[in-house]
C-alpha cells in the first residue's frame, strides 16, 4: 500500500515539476481528552468492552491527532494526504488517506477524478476536519465502522451538475468507484459489532477484537485474531455507485450501493485474513432547519459473508438520527442510534448476533478560532452473543464521560 501510494508522488511530481504556479495547504488538530473509560476492557486491547477506551487505558492522553496536507498544481491536479496519530492499543501514525485528484476548469457540468485510497462520501454525519464529525467526539457505529474497515484504493470518477452554474435549485452529482484492496471488511461486525467510536484505522494497521472460541475450530483456524481491512486476497474488483441530490443547500440526500465483491472463500494465510462479500446500502440526509439548526440522519443496510460455503453469514443493520444547534460560541448536539446484526449461517459454535443502542449528547464551546473546549456522555447498552463463552453478561450497559481540549492551526 505505502509503494503505491509513493509511485503514485513521485509519478504526479515527475509530471508537474515544470508548473510555475504550485500552492500548497497544511492543517493539523490535536485532541488532548479525559475519558472517564468503561469498567471493561476495549476490544482495541483485545477485550468485551464496548468502548474505545477501557480500564487499562490512560484517562487522560492525546486521544487524536491529525495533519491534512494538499498541493494544488497549475495543470488541475493536486495531491491530497491525511496523516493521523493515536495512543492505543500502541502509539500509530499513519495515512487514513492518500490520493491524486484530476478537477478541470469546467464552464457548465463538472468531472474530476482521483486515485489513491479514499473514503467514499457516504457520510454527512464526518464532514469535519480530517472526516471527523462537527457534531460530536464519538461518530455514530456506523459511521464509526467506515472509518474502520472501509477505504476505497482505486480511482473514482464524479460528474457534478453545479446548480449556480444552470440557473438551477438543486445541486447533483454521481459518484462511482472501482477498486481493490478492501476484501477483509465485514471481519469486525461478525466478530465485534457495531459500536461508535470515534478512532480511523491506518492503511497499514491492523485491528484486533477478543479471543473467540470460535476460531480454534477447523473451520475458522486460518482466521487470525484481528482484521487487516485494507488488503487484496481474491483479486477481484470492488465498486461503489452513489449520487448526491442538494436542495438550495439547505436539504442534502447522498444513497450509496458499495460492494466489494469479495469471494468468501479465497484465504491469504500468510495474513490469516479471508475475503469478505461485503455490500451494502447507505442512504443519508441533512436538513438545516436554520442557520444554526442541522438535522442529520443516516441509515445503513447490508450483508456480509465468509469462509467455504459462506459458513459465517450475517445480514446488518444500523441507523441514527442527530440533531445540533450552535447558539453563540456554543455547539448542543444530540444523537440517538440503533446497530443490529442478524446470524443466518449453521455454524453454531460462531454466534454473531448483536444488538446495540447508544445516545450521545454532547456541548462544546470555541475559545478563539484555534481552541475549543467540550464535554460530552455517551450511554451504551449492547447485547452481544459471542460473551456467552467468556463468563460474562450477554447484556453491557457503558456510561462514558469525555472531555476533551482541541487545538488546530
Amino acid at each position: 500500500m505505502n509503494k503505491f501510494i509513493f509511485v503514485l508522488i513521485v509519478l504526479n511530481f515527475s509530471s508537474t515539476a515544470t508548473a510555475s504556479n504550485i500552492q500548497t495547504k497544511i492543517e493539523g488538530q490535536i485532541d488532548a481528552s479525559y475519558d472517564s473509560g468503561s469498567d471493561s476492557v476495549s476490544w482495541l486491547d483485545k477485550g468485551w468492552g464496548t468502548t474505545r477506551f477501557g480500564k487499562h487505558n490512560d484517562k487522560l492522553s492525546i486521544s487524536r491527532a491529525a495533519l491534512t496536507g494538499r498541493i494544488d498544481f497549475a495543470n488541475s491536479w493536486s495531491l491530497f494526504g491525511v496523516a493521523q496519530y493515536v495512543p492505543e492499543p500502541k502509539v500509530t501514525l499513519g495515512f487514513t488517506e492518500a490520493y491524486l485528484q484530476y478537477q478541470p476548469i469546467a464552464k457548465g457540468y463538472q468531472v474530476s477524478a482521483k486515485i489513491g485510497a479514499f473514503y467514499p462520501k457516504m457520510s454527512l454525519e464526518n464532514t469535519g476536519f480530517a472526516w471527523s464529525s462537527p457534531y460530536t467526539y464519538n461518530y455514530s457505529a456506523l459511521n464509526a465502522w467506515l472509518g474502520e474497515e472501509i477505504r476505497a484504493i482505486g480511482t473514482e470518477l464524479t460528474i457534478k451538475r453545479p446548480a449556480r452554474r444552470f440557473r438551477s435549485k438543486y445541486d447533483l452529482s454521481f459518484h462511482t468507484a472501482i477498486f481493490k484492496g478492501n476484501d477483509p471488511a465485514g471481519t469486525l461486525i461478525a466478530w465485534r459489532g457495531l459500536l461508535p467510536h470515534d478512532r480511523q484505522t491506518h492503511l497499514n494497521e491492523r485491528i484486533g477484537f477478543a479471543s473467540l472460541y470460535s476460531l480454534q475450530k477447523p473451520q475458522l483456524s486460518k482466521q487470525f485474531q484481528y482484521s487487516d481491512p485494507f488488503h487484496e486476497i481474491d483479486g477481484r474488483f470492488g465498486f461503489y455507485a452513489g449520487a448526491h441530490l442538494a436542495y438550495l443547500k439547505k436539504h442534502s440526500l447522498r444513497v450509496y450501493w458499495y460492494d466489494n465483491n469479495g469471494d468468501p472463500a479465497a484465504i491469504n494465510e500468510s495474513i490469516g485474513q479471508y475475503a469478505w462479500d461485503t455490500s451494502f446500502l447507505s442512504v443519508a440526509w441533512k436538513s438545516k432547519l436554520s442557520s444554526q439548526t442541522h438535522l442529520v440522519m443516516q441509515a445503513m443496510s447490508g450483508s456480509t459473508a465468509m469462509g467455504p460455503g459462506r459458513g459465517v453469514d450475517n445480514d446488518f443493520r444500523s441507523w441514527f438520527a442527530l440533531l445540533s444547534h450552535k447558539w453563540t460560541a456554543y455547539r448542543f448536539s444530540a444523537r440517538f442510534e440503533k446497530s443490529k446484526v442478524i446470524d443466518k449461517d449453521h455454524w453454531v459454535f460462531d454466534p454473531n448476533s448483536s444488538d446495540n443502542q447508544a445516545l450521545t449528547l454532547h456541548i462544546d464551546r470555541s475559545i478563539n478560532d484555534n481552541w475549543k473546549l467540550g464535554i460530552e456522555w455517551l450511554y451504551s447498552d449492547s447485547w452481544l452473543s459471542y460473551r456467552y463463552k467468556s463468563g460474562l453478561p450477554l447484556n453491557v450497559t457503558d456510561k462514558v464521560w469525555r472531555v476533551t481540549f482541541s487545538y488546530k492551526f
